[in-house]
């Protein structure tokens, strides 16, 4: 089995009406369901158009799946994180992987932004560990203070102190 460092595809597979099955370098096979994206975003929108979603092929060496005649491309990596989140065995990891799908951010910005080690970002997103319950709520609060909805009650970075009982 090959390693796979950046998510890459030996095949894909269409199954209709908008699912891929996708193998990655590794041997990995993951079954992606795409009928809420392709219905949810305007660029994908194409491929409702009957027979279009059939036309994917294997593109950019196994960078990418593409749709040639509709100049559509989804990247692997993107597809790769999409299916581990859809194909998640809990919730937590479901969470913190869609978390990475959306959030876009390398290793070590989500690293930065959840508190933990870049390594631990690598192993969670590879599926290797499952994800722990603190983790994905990180990424809910992430998400929470983005939003500007925050609670109230949390205090802003560095402002921590610690006092000692003499």
């Amino acid at each position: 089995m090959l390693s796979m460092k950046r998510p890459r595809l030996s095949a894909v597979q269409v199954l209709l009406p908008f699912s891929l099955e996708l193998t990655f370098i590794n041997g990995q096979e993951l079954t992606l369901d795409l009928s809420v994206d392709v219905q949810r975003y305007p660029g994908l929108r194409p491929l409702l158009e009957e027979e279009a979603f059939g036309g994917a092929t294997l593109g950019d060496d196994g960078w990418s799946v593409e749709w040639p005649e509709l100049d559509i491309q989804i990247g692997a990596d993107t597809l790769y994180l999409d299916a581990l989140a859809q194909n998640a065995v809990d919730e937590n990891t479901r969470i913190f992987i869609s978390w990475r799908a959306r959030t876009g951010l390398p290793l070590n910005k989500a690293a930065e932004a959840l508190g933990v080690s870049a390594r631990s970002i690598s192993r969670y997103s590879s599926g290797r560990e499952a994800v722990p319950r603190s983790l994905a709520l990180a990424c809910l609060g992430w998400d929470s203070l983005q939003r500007g909805t925050a609670i109230a009650a949390a205090e802003p970075v560095g402002s921590y102190a610690v006092t000692r009982k003499s």
